[in-house]
């Protein structure tokens, strides 16, 4: 079974990948504090206070959540995540995206030369349906495919 979406694209590719989720807002510099502080080869999360991703692997994953939330310092954090090659490979926001994470995600591209794919308002709908573990395709124009869960996932 496959749900398709349909968002505005922040910064466009076509790539797949599986699915990470959380409901709350996405604290950028405390999820990626740890690794980037440790200069760690994959990005775990290291946000105590967001259950959905703490201890994760967010490297190479397509990132689905609501919003960012935290500090200044987040547009610095994802551009660093970018350099150190341990970004996730999206992020698909149910909300309009903010400026902080759109000029992280920005920069990354044009300082690093690494695009963390990035669509914003696919809506409610879309954050309620998309599970951890599923593989998501992301399309240049904004579409979103939530394929079916691996065997033995949510």
């Amino acid at each position: 079974m496959r749900k398709t979406f349909h968002g505005r694209v922040i910064l466009p590719g076509d790539v797949e990948g599986e699915a990470l989720v959380t409901h709350t807002g996405f604290n950028t510099l405390a999820s990626f504090y740890g690794s980037i502080r440790t200069e760690a080869q994959t990005a775990t999360c290291s946000d105590h206070t967001n259950q959905e991703l703490f201890g994760k692997n967010l490297t190479d994953k397509i990132l689905c959540l609501p919003k960012t939330t935290g500090s200044t310092s987040a547009g610095a954090a994802l551009e660093k995540v970018a350099q150190m090659g341990i970004a996730p490979k999206a992020m698909l926001f149910s909300e309009s995206i903010d400026s902080l994470a759109a000029a992280g995600v920005i920069l990354a591209e044009l300082w690093v030369g690494k695009r963390i794919c990035t669509v914003d308002r696919l809506g409610r709908e879309f954050l309620e349906y998309v599970k951890d573990g599923q593989r998501i395709e992301v399309r240049d124009d904004g579409t979103i495919i939530v394929c079916e869960a691996k065997a033995g996932q949510p």
